[in-house]
């Protein structure tokens, strides 16, 4: 089994929640060895997606936003307008890495592209993403894996409605503050294209590949790459 030395990078737009979903899913289980690994840069419609370990009262009062009940590890999160989310579809044997590997690879690549934008952050021990100083998180961070492969991902707060996060005990932390890099940062937030090239970049060199390749086309894959 050969290493992969391409990182594919699909820049979807605005989407919703479900047939993303399902199209990881879908991907990820009829994958072979010869499948690229794959980066889908996104948004999505307002949704809240409970993972396996959910709470039910975790979710305050979701109002008129649909909850989702899904397949990732974690608790319950927002995805919304404002946000770029980025699914991360790999085979971690073929890279010789460990889930672990994977999630400190996510989490340093975020800290990089925030201190490009001159904001200070970090991840925690004790609850996956990213954080800045004042302990506010600022991207969110959940992944499953099925036969050796990753699908979900992060999300990196741009430019969003925080009340949202109101509603919720985010990730199932009781009054955690949540911020975005519009509020974190005095320059004017870059766009969310520019952010998810930057991310991409970051992330693509801490796994080893030596390679990205954009896709134009804003279309979802099936398993051999072919659009």
């Amino acid at each position: 089994m050969s290493r992969p030395d391409t990182l594919w990078v699909r820049k979807l737009g605005r989407q919703p929640y479900e047939p993303v979903w399902r199209a990881m899913q879908h991907y990820t289980d009829i994958r072979d060895v010869n499948s690229p690994d794959e980066l889908w840069f996104l948004e999505h419609d307002a949704v809240f997606t409970q993972g396996q370990a959910g709470k039910p009262e975790h979710i305050l009062m979701p109002g008129d936003i649909p909850v989702v009940q899904v397949d990732r590890g974690g608790q319950v999160t927002y995805h919304g307008p404002g946000q770029l989310v980025g699914y991360v579809l790999i085979d971690l044997r073929r890279l010789s890495i460990g889930i672990r590997d994977l999630v400190t690879a996510i989490e340093n690549s975020i800290v990089a592209v925030l201190a490009s934008v001159s904001i200070v952050s970090h991840p925690r021990s004790d609850a996956p993403g990213v954080y800045v100083e004042n302990g506010a998180k600022i991207a969110q961070l959940g992944l499953r894996v099925r036969r050796g492969s990753t699908f979900h991902g992060l999300s990196l707060n741009i430019d969003m409605d925080l009340s949202v996060f109101q509603r919720i005990n985010p990730c199932g932390h009781q009054g955690m503050e949540v911020t975005d890099i519009r509020r974190q940062s005095a320059a004017e937030p870059q766009s969310q294209n520019e952010l998810a090239d930057r991310l991409g970049a970051e992330l693509a060199n801490l796994l080893g590949y030596l390679h990205r390749r954009e896709v134009s086309e804003h279309c979802l894959p099936d398993a051999s790459g072919v659009l």
